[in-house]
């Protein structure tokens, strides 16, 4: 029992992963089409920012999923390394998904917009496979504390 956990973790990131770069395409979307004040909300310096931050994150993410990937093909993907990019991925798909969803204001909870179901899957993503406490716990006990 558990001999899978880090692959399942690491299949929990690559999703993480996915989710928050279709939650940055959405958005970058939205933000052209959407006017406010008399310009568009991309126009924003803040808009920018945020999805440049956004932005930033998930490529670290996905060099850390990438990373992970070479790991298990080559049979060395350890317990504490999954855990690490499960915990990162998953955080990072939270933040991303949470900044987008600000962006789309209001619209962001309508079922209509994809961005609400990408919202509610990526809360959920913290908990399976092991919550992000956890998680921390096993990088924390590798480091002998």
């Amino acid at each position: 029992m558990g001999h899978n956990l880090a692959k399942e973790r690491l299949g929990i990131a690559v999703t993480a992963v996915a989710n928050a770069r279709a939650a940055i395409e959405l958005t970058k979307q939205y933000v052209v089409e959407r006017k406010v004040f008399g310009q568009r909300v991309a126009d924003f310096q803040n808009t920018r920012f945020e999805l440049a931050s956004a932005v930033t994150e998930v490529d670290a993410a996905q060099l850390m999923v990438d990373h992970g990937i070479a790991e298990l093909d080559d049979g060395r993907l350890s317990v504490v390394d999954a855990a690490e990019i499960k915990l990162f991925a998953t955080e990072v798909q939270g933040r991303t998904v949470d900044r987008c969803l600000q962006l789309f204001g209001g619209y962001g909870y309508m079922a209509e917009y994809p961005i609400s179901r990408l919202y509610a899957d990526a809360r959920v993503t913290r908990i399976y496979g092991g919550t992000s406490e956890v998680m921390r716990h096993i990088i924390a006990k590798s480091l002998g504390i």
